[in-house]
């Protein structure tokens, strides 16, 4: 039993860690409603209780993301965060989705900058990525 505990201790023994613990694990950085582009954080998000949510009507375009615990939302799908891996300097978010119409696993690559912005990038090939502020809330 000791033994156990210790590799739990040392995240060896993820198959008795429920997927969601070990997905929240990497998930502080990205905590919070995010805002690419020009819009301001005021014409997409509303404050709701524990954290901001999409105003209604919801803008489908709004470049937007709002993480909270280990979900995350667009204005057209809500994910699980299955699990957070390192990719070299940046991390891989591996998303159970689903929309109005469909469901299905979803892969996106994410690095927090020095200056608090996030960037998403398409794949491994994009050097530049997207420039995501976090709105306060």
């Amino acid at each position: 039993m000791r033994i156990a505990g210790i590799l739990a201790a040392a995240g060896l023994c993820l198959g008795l860690v429920p997927s969601d613990a070990v997905a929240q694990r990497g998930l502080s950085k990205f905590q919070g409603a995010w805002l690419s582009g020009s819009a301001d954080c005021a014409e997409v998000y509303s404050s709701a209780g524990k954290g901001a949510s999409f105003k209604k009507p919801v803008d489908i375009f709004a470049p937007a993301f709002a993480i909270s615990g280990n979900r995350l939302r667009t204005p057209q799908a809500s994910c699980r965060i299955k699990s957070v891996s390192p990719a070299g300097e940046r991390q891989r978010l591996t998303l159970d989705c689903a929309n109005a119409v469909a469901g299905d696993e979803v892969r996106v690559l994410m690095a927090p900058q020095p200056d608090g912005s996030l960037k998403r990038y398409f794949n491994e090939q994009d050097t530049t990525g997207t420039l995501y502020q976090r709105c306060s809330q």
